[in-house]
């Protein structure tokens, strides 16, 4: 069967209407889905708080458990510091507040002896002075009582000043003991919150210095995600609004956030962020900030998040990445 010219054109054309038909309506099922009106993308990396924990003394480091990657408890032992220099200081003010109160007893006994040597001075001399005015001593007798009622005071008063100094000296040894004890207790450092191990900074055997790090810690218990959004749409970011991150180690999984702070200052598309909209050339920081009680959560981890600007229109039922 022979088909002529005319027909065979018609053919083609309806082949050509056909393949295009069918190339837009792939494109049609397969074109991006458009990010619903009620949320704001944006992508970055989990944040933590960093807690530096530094020796509060200086010795030779005796034992140190950061292990990088690990999770540590508060209150866990995490360090340990050469305290036997601490113990001597210990030992050496104790010793002292024992002498300074051994002291001040034997003062005490002399101050009992004192006072009743200036209470018998004090009586001869009343006598004395009566006598005196009677005539029948001469004044150079009732000088010398005089003058040994006044030394008889006056070493009442010396040995009452030295009571006070070895009660001083007391007062000072226990502080310089309660000093060492509390620089002994230093010596032992603990976790100051239940955080990951980041970097170790020292190695047994070091001699550490007075506020030098020993470990970097992170703390997993509240976690944050930086994201930058597009200057039109920062009118509709508030603090406190609901938030949601995808992790691609969580599949199928999102994490409830809230916005915890807005950049007062725009600033140019950081090299590494990717905006929905390319023409977008100055953003504004948007923190979030995710509870993150099982730790599930890991400074670094690539992350996805939608921040739900308008409430009244609820979450969309499903969340996509803009292509």
């Amino acid at each position: 069967m022979k088909v002529s010219a005319r027909s065979a054109v018609i053919l083609i054309a309806l082949a050509l209407v056909g393949a295009a038909g069918g190339s837009a309506y792939a494109y049609w099922r397969l074109r991006p889905q458009p990010l619903p009106a009620q949320v704001i993308y944006g992508s970055g990396r989990i944040e933590t708080d960093e807690v530096r924990v530094a020796a509060e003394v200086s010795g030779r480091l005796l034992e140190n458990r950061a292990v990088e990657g690990q999770t540590l408890r508060a209150g866990e032992p995490l360090a340990r510091i050469e305290p036997g220099d601490y113990e001597l200081q210990a030992d050496r003010a104790e010793a002292q507040r024992m002498a300074a109160l051994r002291t001040g007893s034997q003062i005490d006994a002399q101050i009992g002896l004192a006072v009743h040597h200036a209470m018998t001075a004090k009586v001869d001399l009343a006598r004395y002075e009566t006598l005196g005015r009677q005539g029948w001593i001469p004044a150079q007798r009732l000088d010398q009582v005089r003058n040994a009622f006044e030394a008889a005071a006056d070493q009442v008063s010396v040995l009452r000043q030295q009571r006070a100094e070895a009660d001083a000296q007391a007062v000072v040894a226990a502080k310089s003991a309660a000093l060492a004890r509390s620089q002994i207790d230093k010596t032992r450092i603990a976790a100051p919150l239940s955080a990951a191990v980041l970097e170790r900074l020292a190695e047994p055997g070091e001699v550490v210095a007075v506020g030098q790090p020993l470990a970097v810690l992170a703390n997993l218990a509240t976690v944050k995600l930086k994201v930058f959004v597009a200057e039109r749409d920062l009118g509709r970011v508030r603090l406190g609004a609901p938030a949601r991150i995808h992790i691609d180690a969580f599949s199928g999984r999102d994490f409830p956030a809230r916005v915890a702070h807005v950049d007062a200052q725009a600033q140019f598309t950081p090299r590494d962020v990717h905006m929905a909209d390319e023409r977008s050339r100055t953003v504004y920081g948007v923190t979030l900030e995710a509870a993150n009680p099982d730790g599930l959560l890991k400074p670094g981890m690539p992350a996805d998040s939608w921040i739900l600007w308008d409430a009244k229109s609820g979450w969309p039922k499903t969340l996509r990445v803009p292509e």
